[in-house]
């Protein structure tokens, strides 16, 4: 095999890091001695790389390589009397096979960060800087918040892991449940990331929607009496199935009513509509689950127009009943636009309190151009561009906001 470029090391990392960074926290029992070995493993592979070409396994490689080097650093820490590295060095080296429940290291690793001693969103942005890799200001992004404040959310989840001696280990059986709800906000924000990335030029990361598609298959597998497990699996499928149509040959959005459906992947909304007519029959609803039944009635309509909005209206009303934030009412206020208009959908929109949400902005835009408030519209579209990252958003948008009469 040949040379390798940079963006080709940079495709290794994005698909390799958090299973990397998950063998090495299992091996040492510490995130920065896992993540500054993996660091320095990819540092060396874009230091040889280009020249020898890449191992035939890329992940082995990095992965021997990166515990090679920890090993090696502790082993100097040792030496000056660090306990932490003497500690760590122990662990390593009498590495146990450890079985249990969760036998995939970065399902494990979600499932460990989850821990009860930290605030349910320090988990969730623990655990994608750590399985998914994503940087800070993509995380900051996934939670609508600073990037500084990301920062130290993240510092500080890593120094309370550490103080508080929060251990790395498989959760018994009995636990499971109660870690769920932020593995699967971890699961659905690295997918939302990849459906629309807030980094390079196109609209989505394939590998990323692919990562939570496969966390959330092997999940499912783990838990297979747990709905909600299913009801995102089934949310994820039903949105990737329309992946091949949201953009143009150029990388040019297009929007749900405006696609080619025959573009669809039926082969995913046949698996994902089994898996919400399974949900259906438990009769145990979560938020989950009705979002995936809002998908599969927009994948059961041959066309826009015959999209049976009604019944989607009912389903965000019941969704608003197990999550009334102000996200779900913008996301019901586009029902309620198709089943009511758009002045009764404006009229909610109105009381949001969404101004850093782009596309709270975006929709308001939208409605304010259906009822001829042209000139409002145009402002609207100008506060959702100052806060939108994605090129191909915001050249859908610019045109949209152009197209607008004077």
């Amino acid at each position: 095999m040949g040379p390798v470029s940079d963006s080709e090391i940079e495709d290794v990392f994005r698909e390799e890091y958090g299973r990397a960074v998950a063998v090495l926290v299992r091996s040492f029992g510490d995130i920065d001695i896992a993540e500054e070995a993996v660091q320095d493993a990819f540092t060396v592979a874009v230091q040889r790389w280009p020249d020898t070409g890449p191992p035939p396994s890329p992940a082995g490689w990095i992965i021997t390589t990166a515990r090679r080097r920890a090993i090696d650093r502790l082993r100097s820490d040792t030496a000056r009397e660090d306990r932490h590295a003497r500690a760590a060095l122990l662990q390593a080296e009498g590495e146990p096979i450890e079985e249990g429940p969760v036998r995939d290291d970065r399902l494990r690793l979600i499932f460990t960060c989850c821990h009860p001693a930290l605030a349910i969103n320090v988990q969730v942005a623990l655990t994608l800087r750590l399985l998914g890799g994503l940087s800070t200001p993509e995380i900051a992004r996934a939670f609508i918040v600073p990037e500084a404040t990301m920062a130290q959310r993240l510092v500080r989840a890593k120094n309370k892991i550490r103080d508080a001696r929060i251990p790395y280990r498989v959760p018994d059986p009995v636990e499971l449940p109660a870690r769920l709800r932020p593995v699967l906000a971890v699961i659905y924000l690295i997918f939302n990331e990849g459906y629309v990335s807030s980094t390079g030029q196109h609209l989505a990361r394939g590998d990323l929607c692919a990562e939570a598609l496969r966390l959330g298959r092997l999940l499912a597998e783990l838990m297979p009496d747990e709905p909600e497990v299913l009801g995102l699996l089934a949310l994820m499928l039903l949105i990737d199935s329309r992946r091949h149509a949201r953009t143009t040959n150029s990388g040019d959005l297009v929007l749900l009513a405006d696609q080619d459906r025959a573009l669809w992947d039926r082969a995913l909304i046949a698996e994902g509509q089994s898996i919400v007519r399974g949900c259906l029959r438990r009769n145990q609803p979560g938020p989950y689950q009705i979002q995936a039944a809002i998908n599969a009635v927009h994948s059961d309509a041959p066309t826009a127009a015959a999209t049976d909005w009604r019944q989607i209206l009912q389903l965000y009303d019941q969704l608003l009943a197990f999550t009334p934030t102000q996200v779900v009412e913008l996301n019901r206020a586009v029902a309620l636009a198709e089943v009511r208009g758009a002045s009764d959908a404006l009229a909610v929109v109105e009381t949001l309190d969404l101004r850093d949400y782009y596309l709270f902005h975006a929709v308001r835009a939208e409605l304010l151009s259906r009822v001829s408030r042209n000139e409002d519209a145009r402002r609207g579209f100008d506060a959702a561009l100052a806060l939108t990252i994605n090129p191909a958003e915001r050249t859908f948008m610019e045109r949209a906001r152009n197209a607008l009469p004077e």
